[in-house]
This record gives structure tokens, C-alpha cells and sequence, in this order.
């Protein structure tokens, strides 16, 4: 069956399952009640992209599905992995993948390096496939906005993959901000030890593996000739690639400050580092401070910083921590920390007693099948392109104010920078010709 009469046969099953008040949880993935409407409980899913540790997360955490395609631009992974999915056709283009199977498609994890994030997820909202794609989403902010508008336009279940999202501990941290734990939220300070950047790259003459289709690779990046040292994840070092370790690990811990804060856009965003910013490769140590629309109704502008490798906020010494990683909470009755799976009520003395507010958000089904089930349903999802669009695209700003050399100021409605423009071929950046989104 195609993929649309697959898609109105599950949700008209849904549809009947509340007409005779049966739960959707008997509809899906019940397979006797699928088979006897003809549908395949199982989603048809590809994978885009299949090496490194990311890949590996993905795939098994998809592995109850019907993995109809793989691709990657290496044939050594598609080689290696294939034989894990052996009903899985192979391809090194996932333009071709959409062109050959789009029809047989339901849905696309796309774990490709930053840069192709946006066309790899385009390519297939376009034809009506459902698409979750790892952070930071995509490789820029008109890309991001771009995936937004397709997902709304084409009613699409999507995630970003900030799987921390789904775990308890961020829960309950959530609920503690929102029941006032400590107090009015005056600023909030974000630190990982990441580090990614800093490092030129190599110019020897090296020849490009048999395996690997360099220019696929590159996508919509400028030419440039092939180097090992973009590969072991360090094209994150990359300004054409990436965007250093914010672009890395800014979207996990920042997810935190967002869901709690319900926030949207920031106004001003100030960025600097050790060292001046490089037309190549990204800053080690950098520090970012957004400056936020109150919340709460308030008129107080409400400051968040990011601070990755050495750099550190200096909160962190007045409140006794020693993480190498975290997210502190500052209000005006005390502050609360929090990493991915623990967090504390600071000064600990002063909440000794304190009553823990009810939990209210419900544990998670989990990220990815968060996702499948929304495909499959009509569900809602934790991460659409929407909630953390605006994250990500709060993240991609940092490196902008840094590569810009001042404090920018942000129009979120018209997307632009009203005072600098020069941070315009950042937002937008230019992509080689036949990659553009």
C-alpha cells in the first residue's frame, strides 16, 4: 500500500477505536487489529546517516520498526550496518533514497553532521514524510525556520533529538521552577566542558577513501579538498560544518531553561572567547549571554549564559559546585542546579524542609518513541520542530554575536539583526548550487 493510504488507515482507525470507546493503546501497535484493516503496524523508516555512536543510539532505539532504507555517504557503513538491516535498501544520496522510495516512506532519522541536517529533513517533509532530526537541528537559523514553516504546512510529526528531554530528572526540575522552589527566576547560568574548535585544519595532499563520496559529504558546504581531521566528530570544529561545541551540546542543557521558562526568543545576545573569531574554525572557551523578554509578566529582563570548555560562570563558586557540566536556576529566594540526572535546591540548609510540589508531568514513553507513536496517531511530540526550533535557533545566535565581534540585536519576527549587518550571512548562509533549502 502507499504510504498515504498506510497513513488514512491508521488514523481512521484511531478515529473508529473512539467512536466504540476503544483506547488508542489497543489500536496501536496492536498488530491484530492493523492486519485486519490491511495496515502495517510497523512504521517504513530511513535512516540518514549511520556511523559513530549517534548512529548506533538511533538505530536501536528504532529497531521495532520497519527499516525499509538506510543511508550514508560512506559504503563502508552502508556495508557494515546494512547487514544489521538486510531488508533495508542502500543508497550514499538521500536525494535519490526520496526520488526512488519516497512513496514507501513514513518517517526519516537523519544523524548526518550539522550542515545537511536541514536539506536531508526538507527533501523528505516535502513528500510528506515525517522527520526527526538531531540537534541542533540545522546548520542555520533561516534553515531552521524553514523546517518549521514545511512541518506546520505539511501537519508533520517531528523531534529534535534532545533525548535528556525525556528523562525524570529534567521533569521534576520543571516543576520546581514553576512552583516557585526558588523564588523569581532572575538568571540562569549554563556551563559544559565541551570543547570542540580552536584547531586549524590540516593542508597536506591526502587521498580521499574508496568508501567515501567526498562531494556528498560536503552537500551544501564550499568546495574544499578532503582532510581526515573533519571526520572522529570534529567537523563540529568547522564553522561549514558546525558551529563548536554550543552547536554540539548548547540545545541539551538549554532545553532545560526553555521548557521550565516557557521561553521564545532572546533580544540581545553578547558572545566572546579567549581569542578573535576565525573565518574557519569555531572558538574553544566561549562564553554567550542571551537577555530575554521578562517572564512571568514581569518587565525585569531575564539573563541566561552558556559558557563550554574552561569557561565557567562565576556563580558556580558562590554556590559551591564543582560540575563539570549544568544548569543553576538564580532566583530571588535561593538557586536550584541541575545536570541531566540529578539536581539539588541551593543553599541545601535552607531547603532541609522544603515540600516537594506534586509531580505533574508524566515520565515519558520515551524520546524516539514519542515520535513513532505521533507518527502513527496524530499524537502531539515533546520536541516538535516548533518548541525547539526556537531553542535551536537561540543556540545557532551565539556563535553569530561571537563571529560578528558585538552585542546583537535580535528581531525574531523578521529575523534579523538591527544593528549589525554583517551577522545577515550567518543567519542565512550561502550553500553551493543544487542544496539550497
Amino acid at each position: 500500500m502507499s504510504r498515504i493510504s498506510r497513513r488514512f488507515f491508521m488514523k481512521s482507525a484511531v478515529a473508529a477505536s473512539a467512536s466504540f470507546g476503544i483506547s488508542r493503546a489497543l489500536v496501536f501497535p496492536a498488530p491484530g487489529f492493523a492486519r485486519e484493516l490491511n495496515v502495517n503496524s510497523k512504521l517504513n523508516l530511513a535512516h540518514v546517516g549511520l556511523g559513530g555512536m549517534q548512529g548506533d543510539f538511533h538505530r536501536n532505539s528504532c529497531a521495532q520498526e520497519n527499516r525499509v532504507a538506510i543511508c550514508d555517504v560512506d559504503e563502508s557503513f552502508l556495508a557494515k550496518y546494512g547487514e544489521q538491516i538486510p531488508d533495508a535498501k542502500r543508497f550514499v544520496d538521500f536525494r535519490e533514497m526520496y526520488e526512488q522510495m519516497g512513496d514507501q516512506i513514513d518517517a526519516v532519522v537523519i544523524t548526518t553532521p550539522d550542515h545537511t541536517h536541514a536539506i536531508a529533513a526538507i527533501e523528505a517533509m516535502k513528500r510528506g514524510i515525517a522527520a526527526y532530526v538531531e540537534k541542533p537541528l540545522a546548520h542555520d537559523v533561516y534553515q531552521i525556520r524553514q523546517m518549521q514553516k514545511l512541518a506546520r504546512e505539511k501537519n508533520l510529526a517531528t523531534q529534535m533529538g534532545t533525548q535528556i528531554h525525556a528523562l525524570d530528572n529534567y521533569r521534576r526540575v520543571v516543576e520546581l521552577v514553576r512552583a516557585g522552589a526558588v523564588g523569581k527566576i532572575e538568571r540562569v547560568d549554563v556551563w559544559c566542558g565541551v570543547v570542540w574548535g580552536g584547531s586549524p585544519r590540516t593542508t597536506d595532499a591526502v587521498e580521499v577513501p574508496k568508501t567515501l563520496h567526498w562531494d556528498l559529504w560536503l552537500g551544501p558546504a564550499p568546495e574544499r579538498p578532503y582532510q581526515p581531521c573533519y571526520f572522529g566528530g570534529n567537523w563540529r570544529s568547522f564553522w561549514d560544518f558546525g558551529n563548536g561545541g554550543m552547536g554540539d551540546m548548547g540545545c541539551h542543557f538549554m532545553d532545560l531553561v526553555f521548557w521550565a521558562l516557557d521561553l521564545k526568543y532572546p533580544k540581545t545576545i553578547a558572545a566572546s572567547a579567549p581569542t578573535e573569531a576565525d573565518s574557519d574554525f569555531a572558538a574553544r572557551d566561549l562564553h554567550v549571554e542571551y537577555e530575554f523578554p521578562g517572564v512571568d509578566g514581569t518587565t525585569d529582563p531575564l539573563i541566561v549564559t552558556w559558557s563550554d570548555g574552561a569557561a565557567q560562570p562565576e556563580s558556580l563558586k558562590k554556590y559551591g559546585i564543582d560540575k563539570g557540566n549544568g544548569v543553576l536556576f538564580i532566583g530571588s529566594e535561593g538557586a536550584l542546579y541541575s545536570n541531566y540526572t540529578e539536581h539539588a535546591l541551593l543553599p541545601t540548609e535552607k531547603f532541609a524542609d522544603y515540600k516537594r510540589p506534586e509531580q505533574t508531568i508524566p515520565a515519558s514513553i520515551g524520546h524516539h518513541n514519542e515520535w513513532i507513536k505521533a507518527v502513527k496517531t496524530g499524537d502531539a511530540t515533546t520536541c516538535n520542530f516548533d518548541y525547539s526550533g526556537r531553542l535551536a535557533e537561540t543556540i545557532l545566535l551565539g556563535p553569530v554575536a561571537y563571529r560578528c565581534g558585538k552585542k546583537l540585536e535580535y528581531d525574531a519576527e523578521t529575523m534579523t539583526v538591527t544593528n549589525c549587518d554583517e551577522a545577515a550571512k550567518y543567519l542565512k548562509q550561502d550553500v553551493r548550487k543544487g542544496w539550497e533549502v
